[in-house]
């Protein structure tokens, strides 16, 4: 059993039991309902929702938030003197999946 969830515009494919990282939630740590699942695969059957399926849930638990590694951003013009060097760290989300619903 695996479904396909969308989260903060980015596509995943989940099973119950796994754990992914997702770019920063508003929520802190708890556990949330993923109610965007774009399809669901059942043993043999597979639900496809158009966008969504209603039916179907997927719970997980939120466990840490943890900072990407650094990007390096640098800008160079030739001949005009001019350099900018910046730095940039994502935070991402890290969550657990428990379960997920079909009724």
């Amino acid at each position: 059993m695996f479904a396909i969830v969308e989260i903060k515009d980015k596509q995943y494919l989940v099973k119950e039991g796994d754990s992914l990282e997702v770019e920063r939630l508003e929520e802190k740590e708890g556990n949330i309902i993923l109610n965007k699942v774009l399809l669901f695969s059942l043993d043999d059957k597979v639900y496809i929702g158009k966008p969504y399926l209603d039916n179907v849930k997927v719970e997980a638990q939120i466990k840490k938030e943890k900072k990407g590694e650094k990007i390096i951003i640098y800008k160079y013009r030739r001949r005009k003197k001019s350099r900018l060097k910046k730095g940039h760290r994502q935070i991402y989300t890290s969550l657990l999946i428990s379960k997920i619903t079909h009724s």
